[in-house]
């Protein structure tokens, strides 16, 4: 890009040094050859036929595909408005004719240099920004999902507090007053069980939101779910290099749960390795991420939950005894819905009007004929059952009444247990009138039950209230009939 003579002397200086020349004879030739070559450098010649080099230079820097190629400028003149034109329009250096051989070697090769270098400093730093964005966004999401977890409002706080259990039982009524007691107990670790849907996690989150961590997270953690090789990095934490793969320090469930409650789920499927490292957290309230050489410390309260058989599993040899023991301080048993059968109307009810607000329809009527069959179901399932089958029959109904079609009993019920042979006597002769008859076997029931009424329906494998319907008109009775 400079005149037949300069060309030839440039092309004798460098071409030893091994670079791959290109000439160009004018400006526009000299910008055609750029933009399809892409040279690492440009000497420009000041002086060339139309286009000078300043003008070539000035459109080389407007063209987005060029701008970054370093310019040399090669001129016979050595006025200082003549050199900082050069420098305004985008040079980046000055030879002057004449020039030595090794001043132009040792020019182009600094530039050269400085151009590599500021490309890998632009892929650096672009790597470093992307870097830094994947890390904004990490933490952003972590501080979301943190306040999501951690912070409940009031609604919230509402929703998971004791204001949340449904029931009227008086099995009910002594959970709520284990768990007022249990709340104050703010560092004490909770073991909570119970069968599969029997709203363990419900329990739990009560917990929290009445004790003075309720300002702080609640981190439910399913340890079933929990990948095996995983595990230990994800409640603990891992520092960057621990592992392959691990290019940044994470923080694990203990510490995202610091200053709150860790809800640990499914504790009994707890991988048996880390048992022996949960141990030493819950007694000594530190922790070892992985791959790091220092412990820290942790505040956090551990509820656990489980639907296993702890002395069953304990005597196996798949859960420490001495951890058990541990989680055990304080323990609360969600009772199966089969044992507070009581509060299936009033939970189908609850469910029904929570899900109607959400699906923005009028609550719609369950005919008795429905609830007759709710009430007299064993739901194998628990409350989670019931909650399904009162969303599919909304559904299913189109909000209008709920009639036994829509209710959808998705576990064969339990078999009733045979009737005792001290209810039924077949060498005895029972009334023909079948109200009588049932009268008869009621009261037998009752005695055979010692009066209790839950397990008099058992026995007769009907639900209680049909007792109280048959015993309310045994009271409006005459005493000889």
């Amino acid at each position: 890009m400079t005149c037949r003579r300069t060309s030839t002397l440039l092309y004798q200086a460098l071409s030893p040094q091994g670079y791959t020349i290109l000439a160009a004879a004018t400006g526009a030739a000299a910008l055609e050859a750029s933009v399809r070559s892409l040279p690492d450098l440009i000497l420009l010649d000041v002086l060339m036929p139309g286009m000078d080099g300043f003008e070539a230079c000035r459109r080389l820097k407007e063209n987005e595909i060029t701008r970054a190629i370093p310019v040399i400028f090669i001129t016979a003149q050595h006025e200082t408005p003549h050199l900082v034109e050069g420098f305004r329009v985008g040079g980046v250096d000055y030879i002057v004719k004449p020039f030595q051989t090794d001043e132009v070697r040792a020019r182009v090769e600094t530039h050269l240099k400085i151009s590599r270098l500021t490309r890998e400093l632009a892929i650096r730093n672009a790597e470093l920004e992307t870097e830094m964005e994947r890390r904004e966004k990490a933490e952003d999401a972590l501080q979301t999902a943190d306040e999501h977890l951690s912070f409940l409002s009031k609604r919230e706080a509402e929703r998971w507090g004791l204001e949340g259990f449904v029931g009227a039982s008086q099995t009910l009524a002594k959970i709520l007053g284990d768990l007022r007691k249990l709340q104050q107990a703010g560092t004490l670790s909770v073991l909570i069980t119970g069968e599969s849907g029997t709203g363990k996690e419900l329990v739990a989150r009560a917990l929290h939101c009445g004790s003075p961590r309720a300002k702080g997270p609640f981190l439910p953690v399913n340890c079933s779910a929990i990948p095996k090789d995983l595990a230990e990095s994800l409640l603990f934490g891992h520092v960057r290099g621990a592992f392959s793969g691990a290019n940044t320090e994470q923080k694990g469930y203990f510490e995202l749960a610091h200053g709150g409650t860790l809800f640990l789920d499914e504790i009994g499927d707890m991988p048996a390795a880390l048992q022996a490292k949960l141990l030493r957290v819950l007694e000594n309230s530190v922790f070892l991420p992985v791959g790091a050489t220092r412990e820290r410390r942790v505040d956090v309260r551990v509820v656990a939950a489980s639907n296993v058989d702890f002395p069953k599993k304990i005597a196996a040899g798949e859960f420490r005894q001495d951890l058990y023991f541990r989680l055990a301080r304080l323990t609360v048993t969600v009772p199966p819905l089969r044992e507070h059968r009581e509060d299936v109307t009033v939970l189908a009810m609850h469910f029904l009007k929570l899900f109607a607000t959400e699906m923005g329809r009028r609550v719609p009527v369950v005919t008795p004929e429905a609830m007759e069959l709710l009430n007299g179901y064993g739901f194998p399932g628990n409350v989670r059952e019931l909650k399904n089958i009162m969303e599919r029959a909304l559904i299913e109904s189109g909000g209008r009444e709920i009639r036994p079609a829509h209710i959808h009993l998705f576990s064969t019920p339990p078999p009733t247990k045979p009737v005792p042979p001290s209810i039924f006597q077949p060498e005895e002769e029972l009334p023909l009138s079948l109200e009588k008859a049932e009268r008869i076997l009621i009261k037998r029931a009752l005695e055979k039950a010692d009066g209790n009424l839950s397990k008099a329906a058992e026995f007769l494998g009907i639900n209680r209230a049909r007792i109280y319907r048959v015993l309310a008109q045994m009271d409006s009775k005459p005493s000889g009939d």
